[in-house]
């Protein structure tokens, strides 16, 4: 299984993200079984660690980050987030994620 889909009938990439907070930096760190596993630095306070990763995600992939959202798990550290309308540059983008 790939840690990441398009999903045609919602029109939204899906990402299945293992989040690491409180790490020394953001960053992605590979894989964790079936999901792209992500360090970022903010607290799993408040909402932070979620914002931190909707922001890095939403930068790495060079959209707006409106257009990035968590769709399961948001009071876990195993996620769904999806990105609404991805383009082919998206897509690379993804892709290279962990190239």
């Amino acid at each position: 299984m790939s840690w990441y889909r398009l999903d045609s009938r919602r029109n939204a990439l899906c990402i299945e993200v293992h989040l690491q907070p409180n790490a020394r930096s953001t960053e992605v760190a590979g894989l964790h079984g079936s999901a792209l596993k992500i360090r970022v630095s903010a607290p799993p306070l408040d909402q932070r660690a979620n914002d931190a990763l909707i922001g890095f995600l939403a930068d790495r992939l060079g959209v707006a980050p409106s257009r990035v959202r968590i769709a399961r798990g948001a009071k876990s550290r195993s996620k769904t987030v999806e990105v609404g309308k991805p383009d082919d540059e998206t897509l690379r983008r993804v892709q290279a994620l962990i190239a």
